[in-house]
Parts: structure tokens; C-alpha cells; sequence
């Protein structure tokens, strides 16, 4: 087997390969690659060490067995017998579910999700998005410290337990999406600045110097991501991947790595015959992201939108602090902007950052379904100083609320594991730091941060405590009694009028008609002959839904149909779905 590895700066390179040792030599017309070749088979163990220094694993290693700080593992994709033919699956007309591995069960595990993929099969959605699953320290955390981005965390089952996951998913006709992290890596069990400049001082980032995209040697580096994503998309037989924080991504060059990375990933799924996707979260508000290239933009097919979030959080909430300012002064204006033109902030003033923000959609050219919109995600709610959701603060009815206004919007929907029952457990922030400075570090980190904003710091849970990651597991006997199930059954049944619907899935967003009351806190949306009422207030309303008669096709209470007035008579706390007719 030829290994290889880059090391520009380098003056000797050593392969360790199964205990023995070899040098290595330059690659001819590669500058700064080393190539060796040694006898390995499926797990034998192996390390490059440079100018005499410590055997490390492999930038590229393909499994971590011992962590992020042992030798790498060699992986025989071949291995692997793929049980399901899978013609693919894209985001348009799509239903996506955030899912963290480490907590969907109490086991933890790629296996133990693969058990309960049926449970998604049922309600309805067509993805999967698994948050990250690349090494890092310790057993449980959230993913976004990885390192090695080509491994599958160990304790999560390898990488043979992510083909048994994704094959299983497919068999239930699941498609499977993955966060993978570019911005940064985590600060402990990260190899690559001893091996070449994966990270440059010319940028900085909240987490440190900038993944080096644009400083001398970045060619090196973007095609170290590139072909990481393309190897989790081949390999793996994902269905796409989500970017995380692409607004961190330093590049000043004349193409950005985003468009080489859509470009890369467009000509895989050419190659592969079937659609690959890239979501990108962002806090730029740039409808660029989601532009076909051949039209100016950087060719991504969907993106995160946390304006529709924020919207429908303080409508539901009415909280009004940090971020939430700006959409909270009237909240159901904001949402009809929000639901009718994609963006809040779409070059207006941001008090939360004092300046103009954003960039507006050009709904002419625009499908609205390259939006993903959502009511909590694992930033939502793990960034809240308790992890708590909105089900520990609002009543079933709301609840039932946020998802018709969400599982109806023009935008892909998505939902945070247990967020289709209103779970009751909360999803805080928790790691597994094995260096004892650093898991000091975050927990004082954490403390203080919330602490600043009136917190009181035993209030905050511990990161490091096992009882943390314990509290945000999901409590699988919840879904099976009480509103939990009235709350289950009400998400299936709106995913399954979405899907049998298509008005629900018109991609035009200028289509879209919005009315709303403030004070009497109702908002009603037209997708075309469907008609979707929520109140949010206690008191009954009347929401005038025009002059046709309709039928209610779903309501979270008994409802009648409006009259000859068109007013439809609703509850406090409810929401109704009509057709024209």
C-alpha cells in the first residue's frame, strides 16, 4: 500500500507502519508530498513522523481508533457490502431532522440511531442531518471540536457503524446529510500545523488563526477540504453536507472555496448519478451563498435561515434580548417579511450589530425551498445558558403553533431531534475534554459568559459533568402518552399534508400572502388554495381568511369552517390548516 502525506516543510519524513519504520521519499512533480510504501491491510495501524520528531496520525487518516492523539487506522472501503440501491435524494420537497448522535440515545452510538430510524421513517421527514462526527477528545460533545476530517469518531462506532447507519437510513428511504466543520478545528488532538500552514495569522477567527484559504499554501489546504467532503460524499454515500459557520471562512481570493467546493461536489454527484447537496449555515444574510454560479454566486443549494427562527422565536416568546431585538419590536411583521421575501435583515439596520445587515433575495430567480427553516436547532437551544427548549417554556399549543407555521412555510423544514414530541429534556452544552487545563478553561468560559448577562454562575450546567450529557438524552418513552403524542401525531400529520400538498411546495416566494393582527395576535399565510391560521394569544380570535368558503384539513382544536364571511373562529392557542374551495 503507497502512503503519502504533505509536509512542505519537512526535511525528512518516517512512515511508522504496523512497529516498523521507513523513510520516506519526495514525490516527483508534487511539491512538499512524501510517499512510502509499506505491507497493510483493514486497521494496521500507522503514523508519519517529521525531522525526527513524534509519530502522528495521518492528516488524512480514515479512522482514529485510539483518538484523536493515537496512530491512524488504514480503511479498505471495499470492505463494505451496500445492501440498499439508493437513487439519491435532494433538498427540494425535502423534510430535514438535526440529529446528534451522542444523545438521540442513551447508548450514544451510530447503532443505536439506526434502531430508531423507523421512528423518522414514520413521521415522515426525507433526511437525516447527523451533527458532527468527526474525533475528538474524550466520549461525548457536540462534534464542533473535531479534528481529523476524514475519521468517524470512535466511541460513535467507526466508520463501519456510520455505512450500517446511512445504508439502514436508505433502506427506510431516509436520505443522510452531514455537518462537517471547515472553519476550525478542535484545541486539542489537532496535528496539521505540524505537518504544513493549515492555518494562517492573516485572518483571524473566534476560534484562533483562520484555516489557511488564501495565504501562501492554501492551494494545498482547500484541496485537503475538498477532498475530505468528496470522500464523506463517495465513501459514505451521504446525501450532502452541512457547512458549518461558512461566514468564518477567511478567503480572499478570486474564487472562493465555497465555489470550488460546489464545483468539486456538482461533478461528483455527475460522476455519481445521483444529487449531493451543500447547506451552508451563515451569518452573512447573502442570497450569493445560493446563486448558481453560472449566475454570479457561489453555487450552494440550500442554506440555514435564521431569520425566519428568530421571527417566529419572539413571536412565540416574546423575548427581545441580543439578536431578538430587532424582531421583537413587532414580531408577526417580522415573520410575514421573513415568510414572503426569505430575509429579515435584508440590507436593513441591525441593532444587534449596529450597522446594515444582509442582502435582499431576488425572489425571481430564488427557489424558496433553498431556505431551511426551523423553530430550534442545536445552536437555539444548546447555546441558551440551561439547553432548555422551547417545550419547557410554552404550552402544547403553541408548540403545535411553531410547527404548522414552520412544516407550511415556503422554506425545507427542519426539526431538532424531539422537538416532534415537545420533549421534555433539555439539550445543554457538555464535553469530554480529557487535558484537564482546557476542561477547566471551558467551564469557567462557559460560566463566565452567562454570567455576564445575569446568570448566576452555579446556575450554569458543567460542561464536564457526565450529568449534563446525561439530562440531554432523549427520553424515548415521552413520545408514548399525553400531549407528547397528540404533539407526535400533529407533526406527522402536517408533514404528510406537506407532502401530498403541493402548494406547500411551491418555491415561489412572491406567491406567498401573509395578514396578521398584532395586538390580537393571530397571523395568517396563503400558500396558494391553503389557507394557515395560528393564534397565538389566549383569548379566541377571528381571523379573516377572505370571501371563499373553505374546509379545515387540520386543526391542533375543533374548529368550524369559516362562513359566508370568511372569518374563521379560533381558539387561543391553536392553528388550523383550510383549503378553498
Amino acid at each position: 500500500m503507497r502512503f503519502e502525506v504533505w509536509a512542505p516543510e519537512a526535511g525528512r519524513a518516517v512512515l511508522e507502519c504496523a512497529g516498523a519504520t521507513r523513510a520516506m521519499e519526495r514525490v516527483s512533480g508534487r511539491a512538499g508530498w512524501w510517499s512510502a510504501e509499506a505491507e497493510a491491510t483493514d486497521g494496521t495501524r500507522y503514523g508519519f513522523s517529521l525531522d525526527g520528531g513524534p509519530t502522528l496520525p495521518d492528516p488524512r487518516s480514515r479512522r482514529q481508533p485510539d483518538g484523536p492523539d493515537g496512530l491512524s487506522a488504514v480503511v479498505d472501503h471495499d470492505r463494505y457490502a451496500w445492501r440498499t440501491p439508493w437513487p439519491g435524494r435532494g433538498v427540494r420537497a425535502a423534510v430535514l431532522y438535526e440529529l446528534h448522535v451522542g444523545t438521540f440515545t442513551r447508548e450514544g452510538t451510530l447503532d443505536a440511531a439506526a434502531n430508531r430510524l423507523g421512528h423518522l421513517a414514520g413521521l415522515g421527514v426525507t433526511h437525516v442531518e447527523l451533527m458532527p462526527l468527526c474525533p475528538f477528545p474524550g466520549r461525548h460533545g457536540w462534534g464542533y471540536d473535531g479534528v481529523s476530517l476524514w475519521a468517524v469518531h470512535e466511541p460513535y462506532g467507526g466508520p463501519e457503524a456510520l455505512k450500517r447507519f446511512v445504508d439502514a437510513a436508505h433502506a427506510h428511504g431516509l436520505g443522510v446529510i452531514l455537518d462537517v466543520v471547515h472553519n476550525h478545528l478542535g484545541p486539542s488532538g489537532n496535528h496539521l500545523p505540524a505537518f504544513g500552514p493549515y492555518f494562517t495569522q492573516t485572518h483571524q477567527t473566534p476560534w484562533g488563526a483562520a484555516v489557511n484559504l488564501d495565504a501562501p499554501g492554501s492551494d494545498e489546504v482547500r484541496a485537503y477540504l475538498v477532498g475530505s467532503a468528496l470522500a464523506w460524499l463517495r465513501d459514505y454515500r451521504l446525501d450532502g453536507l452541512r457547512l458549518d459557520a461558512v461566514h468564518a471562512l477567511a478567503d480572499t481570493r478570486a474564487c472562493h472555496f465555497l465555489e470550488e467546493l460546489s464545483t468539486a461536489v456538482d461533478a461528483l454527484a455527475d460522476e455519481l448519478g445521483r444529487p449531493l447537496s451543500l447547506i451552508a449555515e451563515s451569518d452573512l444574510g447573502d442570497p450569493r451563498l445560493i446563486t448558481p454560479r453560472a449566475s454570479g454566486g457561489l453555487g450552494l443549494h440550500a442554506q440555514w435561515n435564521d431569520d425566519f427562527h428568530h421571527a417566529l422565536h419572539t413571536a412565540l416568546t416574546g423575548e427581545a434580548q441580543g439578536y431578538y431585538a430587532d424582531f421583537a419590536r413587532a414580531p408577526l411583521a417580522a415573520l410575514g417579511k421573513t415568510l414572503t421575501h426569505g430575509f429579515f435583515h435584508d440590507g436593513t439596520y441591525s441593532s444587534f450589530r449596529g450597522r446594515a445587515h444582509g442582502r435582499p433575495v431576488d425572489r425571481a430567480r430564488t427557489p424558496a425551498y433553498r431556505l431551511l427553516g426551523y423553530a430550534q436547532t442545536h445552536d437555539q437551544i444548546g447555546n441558551r445558558a440551561q439547553g432548555d427548549r422551547l417545550s419547557a417554556s410554552l404550552s402544547p399549543g403553541l408548540l403545535a403553533c411553531a410547527a404548522a407555521l414552520t412544516l407550511t412555510s415556503p422554506f425545507t423544514p427542519m426539526l431538532f431531534m424531539g422537538e416532534e414530541w415537545g420533549a421534555s429534556t433539555p439539550w445543554q452544552f457538555f464535553t469530554d475534554h480529557t487535558d484537564p487545563d482546557l476542561a477547566e478553561a471551558v467551564r469557567q468560559g462557559r460560566r463566565r459568559e452567562f454570567a455576564a448577562h445575569g446568570w448566576a454562575m452555579e446556575d450554569i450546567p458543567d460542561p464536564q459533568d457526565p450529568a449534563t450529557r446525561d439530562r440531554s438524552c432523549l427520553d424515548w418513552s415521552e413520545p408514548e402518552g399525553g400531549d407528547h403524542a397528540r404533539l407526535l401525531a400533529w407533526h406527522r400529520e402536517l408533514i404528510a399534508l406537506r407532502a401530498a400538498r403541493g402548494d406547500l411546495t411551491d418555491p415561489d416566494l412572491a406567491s406567498v400572502r401573509v395578514a396578521y393582527d398584532e395586538e390580537a395576535r393571530w397571523f395568517a399565510c396563503r400558500r396558494g388554495d391553503l389557507r394557515i391560521a395560528v393564534n397565538l394569544g389566549k383569548e379566541a380570535v377571528a381571523v379573516p381568511l377572505g370571501g371563499h368558503h373553505a374546509r379545515v384539513l387540520a386543526a391542533w382544536e375543533p374548529v368550524e369552517a369559516p362562513g359566508a364571511d370568511g372569518v374563521l373562529r379560533l381558539p387561543g392557542e391553536s392553528c388550523a390548516v383550510l383549503a378553498a374551495v
